[in-house]
């Protein structure tokens, strides 16, 4: 799934995981995300300049995924996925809205993700981060009409 988020999110991105897999694989998918919500929260810095909310739906075969973000500093995520299965393969699909929560929380993202249509455990997740890529790089990508500005009408963002 890291391979969606830098694909479909045009972000340099490589992860070197060691875990405790012979456990499961909770900590490795939280310590992954935790160290991306910090990358992406120091690379962010101030947050001037760029659009600062992205939102994109995602198709994959009958799934249908809408994410919808927010750079603002203020951690929330609401998440309404329907997997309805307890793993694809070993991967516990308890883990992706873990997953997300833990990226929320450390980035300073607001996030939503719907879950439109879908029965395909492996497609809703798929479809997830891709939507979740896509949605990212557009609020991360320059507003050139912000040049050094922060997109806000207070002028500041919340910083965790």
């Amino acid at each position: 799934m890291m391979d969606q988020i830098a694909s479909h999110g045009l972000f340099d991105l490589t992860v070197d995981a060691k875990g405790d897999y012979w456990i499961d694989d909770h900590h490795t998918n939280e310590d992954i995300a935790l160290a991306l919500g910090t990358a992406l929260a120091e690379a962010l810095g101030d947050r001037k300049g760029i659009h600062r909310f992205g939102d994109f739906t995602a198709p994959l075969d009958e799934s249908l995924i809408h994410v919808v973000l927010d750079l603002s500093g203020r951690p929330h995520l609401s998440c309404g996925l329907e997997i309805p299965t307890e793993r694809v393969g070993t991967y516990d699909t308890q883990l992706v809205e873990h997953f997300f929560e833990s990226l929320a929380n450390t980035s300073g993202m607001t996030l939503h993700i719907r879950q439109l249509a879908g029965r395909n455990s492996h497609h809703i997740i798929e479809a997830t981060f891709k939507a979740f890529a896509r949605a990212l790089r557009r609020a991360c990508e320059a507003d050139p009409r912000r040049a050094g500005q922060i997109a806000s009408s207070k002028g500041v963002l919340t910083q965790k």
